[in-house]
């Protein structure tokens, strides 16, 4: 009896098309594990995120950052704004062997004395598996441009 249920239970999952996740949708869990990272205010979780040979050019940069130290120092101030937070908008994944890109838009929402502000911005991630993991290379990262009017 305990045989033929578990033939029943086994052949039911066959049957119910279980799923694999595959290369864009690992892309995409990697940016939502980022942006968690960030609202998390997590910074050595950020970092971990980012391949060592990494570049950012952050949405309110100046400064082009291509070292991890670098990169740290640009997500330090945002794990001390408690009501900073991103969310992940539309996005498009492309993926070319160990290579992948995430370009879409996120929102961040923080307060500015004492109002709630929001900041959209558009983001290219690109991505380079490296075992297994997909590590981010190049984070571009800029606001929106007000619409023409």
């Amino acid at each position: 009896m305990e045989r033929t249920m578990l033939f029943t239970f086994v052949l039911a999952l066959s049957l119910t098309g279980v799923a694999t996740a595959g290369p864009k949708e690992d892309v995409s869990a990697a940016t939502q594990a980022w942006a968690d990272a960030v609202n998390g205010k997590d910074v050595e979780r950020i970092l971990a995120l980012y391949d060592a040979e990494a570049v950012l050019w952050g949405t309110v940069s100046p400064t082009l950052r291509d070292s991890p130290a670098a990169i740290r120092e640009y997500f330090k101030p945002g794990a001390n704004r408690p009501h900073l937070k991103v969310v992940l908008g539309e996005q498009r994944v492309r993926v070319y062997g160990d290579i992948a890109i995430n370009t879409g838009y996120y929102t961040f929402s923080d307060m500015r004395d004492g109002q709630p502000v929001t900041i959209p911005a558009r983001f290219s991630f690109v991505y380079r598996n490296r075992d297994q993991r997909w590590l981010i290379v190049d984070h571009h990262s800029s606001g929106v441009p007000e619409p023409p009017r």
